[in-house]
């Protein structure tokens, strides 16, 4: 369930993988965040889930807290977020300070123990050639995500061929800037997709 208010320690339980994964499937158009504006603009939106690519140790529980109280999920990009190491401790101290509904990161690791503190997980995978491709399967197997985001997400074909190699969900993420990219995405098999354009969020 998500905290609508906050009051000294005494928090509500951050969402589970489950009810991020249903938010998804109601609107599968994901805010994704890169500063303070916005973020403003997503929380207005008809958005329920916000991917956060941006932040440090010294504001991001301000950042969720606002996310949680406009009734939407915070997915934190952890490899982004300035002030942490690259190392497991990394998830442990971000549950402490924010409470996130789920994580995104390139380390299998990561994903790994976000996943066994049940938290929502997204790994993010680069695919710039076929050996990116081919790694993909391997590093599922060491987090084993609840969706991978796909970058350029405006890859129809490569979309298609991963969902049948992986069996894990996709989000297309990266370069979708108009309605024709979505719906291409999303007829190739993706579940959702991540953008920056504030005009796919409203649409």
């Amino acid at each position: 369930m998500l905290r609508k208010t906050r009051t000294s320690q005494n928090y509500e339980d951050n969402m589970t993988s489950v009810s991020v994964k249903e938010r998804i499937l109601d609107n599968p158009v994901i805010a994704a965040v890169k500063d303070d504006e916005s973020l403003e603009a997503a929380l207005k939106s008809e958005c329920g889930v916000v991917f956060l690519l941006y932040g440090s140790l010294l504001n991001i529980d301000d950042i969720v807290e606002k996310i949680h109280a406009a009734g939407k999920a915070a997915v934190i990009h952890i490899d982004l977020l300035e002030g942490l190491t690259n190392r497991e401790i990394a998830v442990d101290v971000l549950l402490k300070l924010a409470h996130p509904d789920g994580v995104i990161s390139t380390r299998p690791a990561l994903i790994r123990h976000a996943k066994h503190a049940d938290l929502f997980t997204v790994q993010r995978a680069f695919i710039i050639d076929s050996m990116s491709e081919e790694t993909l399967a391997s590093q599922l197997d060491i987090g084993k995500p609840d969706f991978i985001e796909v970058l350029p997400g405006i890859m129809p074909g490569i979309i298609s061929e991963i969902i049948a190699k992986t069996h894990t969900p996709v989000i297309a993420g990266g370069l979708i800037r108009d309605k024709s990219e979505v719906i291409a995405a999303l007829k190739a098999g993706a579940t959702a997709v991540s953008t920056s354009s504030r005009r796919i969020w409203e649409e």
